[in-house]
């Protein structure tokens, strides 16, 4: 989509979210309406026993991202950055890395996590930055006593924009547990009397949606377009960066108590605003934020698509085999629609394949609806695993026992969603984010 050589847009937003598979940018008007998207795809390698991206492909996946804009003459007032929250990215006091990105699918901290867990009688998931860290000081790493930062995917993007060391507090909330804003005091001084380490000291400043978080510097210009660009002429606000769940729950409209949204694409997860604290720890539940701060539980599991995609590149491969080439967004459409049907065996395997996608996530949600009872009147639903027609809505309904509603906006998901936290910069001062959400 292309914007160029149009002048009737005014100020602007730019919002980019870099997921699991894929690296999203939007920019939308003062309506909120997306007026140019580019993407450009990549994966994670295993690299010495560890998932990653290099920040080279971080760097690059950004401007071919960007450059598919096409955006002349856009005056951007606001910009926010999203990533795949958690992980482990450490640098040292002359900002080298010390070790390369560890990503939230990295799960090689569990006895990191369980003893974490057990000292703050708080659930600290694998995949949690603090995680990383004791797991590398159990390990005995040499890295660890060089670490003089600690940030997420979505903080290092923003740190190089920008030259502010700061983070979102649904971001933060995934790095080391938050309290009324803010790293938990409690268990800051838990972790120091553990490690050593004082927490804040090495972590990014927290910081809530509507605050501002910098101006895109000249280093981050370039940085992010390379040598020529005419997308961002004039000075521009940065919002606080924030991590996927976060930008998911604004892009659906789900940061008031009692709603939720699911995402569903590589992994899957949900996030239900609470409106009073869970009653007994669960290690299925994790606790974090919206990005004004409200308490979040949130149920998430490694693995959705990743459990389809392989079965429907199989059904392709098949077709090869007989000179015939079938579109894969068709073939996913056609085989998720047979989901729905009855009387062959292809209906039952394919509703099989996607049932064994979301049967996890059932599990947990029946932990918070049952044994909490927290009530859940309706989910947002958003990521590739609603794409391809209406299975996927249908059997998780069933599954989870609560209706999921598809947003217009599911197709944007997170950049979308960051995009309207930098616009919401223009708001701030005179409404909640809840009412600015309500407007839109």
């Amino acid at each position: 989509m292309s914007i160029a050589e149009n002048l009737s847009y005014g100020k602007a937003s730019f919002g980019i979210e870099l997921g699991s598979t894929r690296i999203k940018a939007v920019v939308i008007d003062e309506n909120r309406k997306v007026i140019a998207s580019g993407s450009h795809n990549w994966e994670s390698q295993l690299i010495d026993g560890h998932w990653t991206y290099s920040l080279d492909d971080v760097q690059s996946g950004l401007r071919d991202a960007v450059s598919k804009l096409s955006a002349v003459n856009c005056q951007l007032s606001t910009a926010g950055v999203s990533a795949m929250m958690h992980g482990y990215l450490v640098f040292d006091r002359d900002d080298n890395l010390l070790v390369p990105f560890r990503t939230w699918k990295d799960t090689t901290t569990g006895e990191a996590a369980d003893k974490l867990t057990e000292l703050f009688n708080f659930n600290i998931p694998d995949r949690w930055s603090v995680a990383h860290l004791y797991q590398a000081i159990l390990n005995s790493e040499e890295h660890v006593k060089d670490i003089a930062f600690i940030t997420t995917l979505a903080g290092y993007v923003h740190w190089k924009l920008t030259g502010e060391k700061v983070i979102g507090v649904c971001d933060a909330s995934g790095m080391f547990p938050v309290k009324d804003k803010n790293w938990d005091p409690e268990f800051v001084e838990k972790f120091k009397c553990l490690t050593g380490i004082d927490w804040p000291s090495i972590a990014p400043k927290v910081l809530v949606a509507g605050q501002n978080a910098g101006t895109l510097t000249v280093v981050g210009r370039q940085y992010l377009f390379g040598e020529v660009s005419n997308l961002c002429p004039s000075p521009c606000s940065l919002c606080p960066p924030e991590g996927d769940a976060g930008t998911g729950m604004v892009s659906c409209n789900a940061v008031a108590p009692k709603t939720g949204n699911v995402s569903a694409g590589t992994s899957v997860f949900t996030m239900v605003v609470l409106d009073k604290p869970l009653k007994s720890l669960h290690k299925e539940v994790d606790i974090v934020t919206t990005p004004d701060g409200r308490d979040v539980a949130m149920v998430h599991y490694n693995e959705c698509t990743s459990k389809i995609d392989p079965w429907v590149k199989l059904f392709g491969e098949a077709f090869d085999l007989f000179g015939v080439t079938v579109d894969s967004s068709e073939l996913f459409k056609k085989l998720y629609e047979v989901a729905l049907e009855s009387g062959t065996k292809l209906s039952e395997f394919m509703r099989g394949v996607i049932t064994s996608a979301v049967s996890d996530l059932a599990k947990g949600m029946r932990i918070l609806t049952e044994e909490e009872q927290v009530k859940v009147e309706k989910l947002a639903g958003h990521g590739g695993f609603f794409k391809s027609g209406n299975a996927g809505k249908q059997i998780m309904s069933e599954m989870l026992g609560i209706p999921i509603e598809l947003s217009e906006t599911a197709a944007e998901g997170g950049a979308w969603g960051i995009a309207l936290l930098a616009d919401y910069l223009n708001y701030a001062g005179e409404k909640v984010l809840s009412e600015y959400l309500e407007a839109k």
